[in-house]
């Protein structure tokens, strides 16, 4: 089963509740929402479908997939629709009170090793989003970027260039 939430803003953008799908696929075809589906799907190639549903007619490109993140950018007759999924781990995770550790949020960076804080790319009060460089530490003569893995603010830097640090030392912290 996968629980599939459709709204009109990418996730990161503005927590958004939109509408709310349970999918599942059985024996005897795919139920949405616990009732059957009776509509058509045609693939029209390149990410395109033509779907017929409840008496309406949907043109869907698929402009983005992230599988990792397990979301979807759809242009739906001319309107951008952004999906998040949660398969049957996910909602599992969540029923126990365990969050998905991508979408943790971020306190501080660490370092992985011990090392020398070569360059530092972020200054207090940057807003950094995922994957956005921070930091360079060399380490055994090989130059390791330090990649954010969350979304945020920082607070708080903890180390200058030059500087040594140790393994699991705070680099820097986010508000």
């Amino acid at each position: 089963m996968l629980k599939v939430n459709v709204g009109n803003k990418p996730q990161g953008e503005q927590p958004e509740q939109g509408n709310t799908f349970e999918i599942d696929q059985r024996k005897d075809g795919w139920f949405i929402n616990g009732n059957a589906f009776d509509g058509d799907i045609a693939a029209l190639g390149n990410n395109r479908f033509h779907v017929i549903w409840n008496n309406k007619s949907y043109n869907i490109e698929i402009v983005d997939r992230n599988p990792a993140e397990k979301s979807t950018h759809l242009l739906i007759n001319g309107q951008h629709y952004h999906t998040t999924a949660k398969d049957d781990l996910d909602l599992l995770l969540e029923k126990m009170g365990m969050q998905n550790g991508a979408s943790q949020k971020i306190n501080n960076v660490k370092a992985p090793m011990p090392g020398l804080i070569q360059s530092i790319a972020v200054a207090e009060g940057d807003s950094i989003a995922k994957g956005d460089n921070l930091l360079v530490l060399v380490a055994m003569k090989m130059e390791n970027v330090i990649k954010s893995s969350g979304s945020g603010i920082i607070k708080t830097l903890k180390v200058m260039p030059g500087q040594i640090v140790e393994k699991n030392q705070v680099l820097l912290e986010f508000h």
